[in-house]
């Protein structure tokens, strides 16, 4: 029953260490990617562009939007954003024609709006008549 224990416990030690020299190979993986110009994304959720790295101190300087700047710690720094695919081009047959103006709003063949224009004398005719319908 002991060798059992001690056999557990080797396994146990030996997936743990299997786990972390993983997790460093990650990691030095990801900090060979830092360059600048790179996105990427820090542990607290900003999203940059690396602007500067100072190798000594261990510090990222982030460009987060134009002009505004931000100093991290290295290994604040957890993901490399890659840019998102361009979608395919939908060939110009099948996309709709969408105007630029009020054109689509009116039938051809009046002239005059799909949905109609409403006097109001007819409008508080139709909300007359609608009253009377609820009662």
């Amino acid at each position: 029953m002991s060798i059992l224990l001690f056999v557990m416990l080797g396994v146990f030690i030996f997936m743990m260490f299997r786990r972390n020299k993983k997790t460093q190979q990650q990691q030095a993986e990801l900090q060979s990617k830092f360059a600048p110009g790179v996105e990427v994304m820090t542990s607290f959720g900003l999203f940059g562009r690396i602007v500067d790295i100072d190798e000594a101190e261990n510090k990222v300087v982030l460009e987060l939007s134009p002009g505004n700047l931000a100093t991290v710690h290295r290994q604040a720094v957890t993901k490399v954003v890659e840019p998102a695919a361009e979608p395919a081009a939908q060939p110009a047959e099948e996309s709709p024609v969408v105007p630029d103006d009020a054109s689509s709003l009116t039938t051809p063949e009046s002239g005059s709006t799909a949905m109609g224009i409403e006097t109001p004398e007819e409008t508080m005719k139709r909300l007359n008549d609608e009253g009377k319908k609820d009662s």
